[in-house]
């Protein structure tokens, strides 16, 4: 049995906005459709916001499945959600 992790990304309107098997990919375009505007894009996970890089969006995903995290800002609300598929 194979179990293959994926990464959903919805954009602020919660329409998909793409399925990504790379978390350095997923976290790329998830900055992209959230820098839109003059404010600071944060990383929130847990009611607490940080700000957005590749080794702590790792850590919160690290073992875990069925977990979201919102990218947001003044305007949007991108969300990264982590699934796996069983084969």
């Amino acid at each position: 049995m194979t179990k293959i992790y994926i990464y959903c990304l919805f954009d602020t309107m919660n329409n998909f906005a793409g399925a990504y098997s790379s978390l350095k990919a997923v976290h790329r375009d998830a900055l992209r459709l959230s820098n839109r505007g003059h404010s600071n894009v944060y990383m929130v996970y847990e009611n607490t916001a940080a700000k957005p890089n590749l080794t702590d969006l790792r850590n919160i995903f690290k073992g875990k499945c069925n977990i979201e995290v919102k990218y947001r800002t003044d305007n949007t609300s991108i969300r990264i959600y982590k699934t796996k598929l069983v084969e």
